[in-house]
């Protein structure tokens, strides 16, 4: 099994700055892409941005330059920078990864995409 965990969520004022972490961990024998998605009360859930497994982010057109994706790999770990931030930037913010689970012998087993439970990130005054 594998889990996710989010953290570093909290209340932050327009113009601020926040970084959220996400680690995997279980029986992982590589993971392959990873990513953010928000979800704002009313709202669908909506992708951030991902990064390859060689390190190269993209991010979607609504928060341009201001978001920025990275990953440790020593530590099964991704973040997310996030400046400049704006209320319209309040929502729950979840990772996801693609994971490729470790059998009992060692070698790979399935690929398959887990998500984490979310962490709140609101931008108020």
């Amino acid at each position: 099994q594998v889990q996710l965990v989010e953290s570093g969520g909290g209340l932050v004022e327009p113009g601020g700055s926040i970084r959220l972490s996400c680690a995997a961990s279980g029986n992982i024998f590589s993971i392959n892409s990873m990513g953010w998605s928000r979800q704002a009360p009313g709202k669908q859930r909506e992708v951030v941005g991902m990064i390859t497994r060689s390190g190269s982010p993209n991010y979607a057109d609504s928060v341009g330059a201001r978001f920025r994706i990275s990953r440790d790999d020593a530590h099964n770990t991704v973040y997310l920078e996030m400046t400049a931030l704006t209320p319209a930037d309040t929502a729950m913010y979840y990772c996801n990864a693609e994971v490729t689970s470790i059998r009992p012998m060692g070698d790979p087993g399935p690929t398959n995409e887990y998500w984490g439970q979310g962490t709140q990130v609101t931008v108020s005054p």
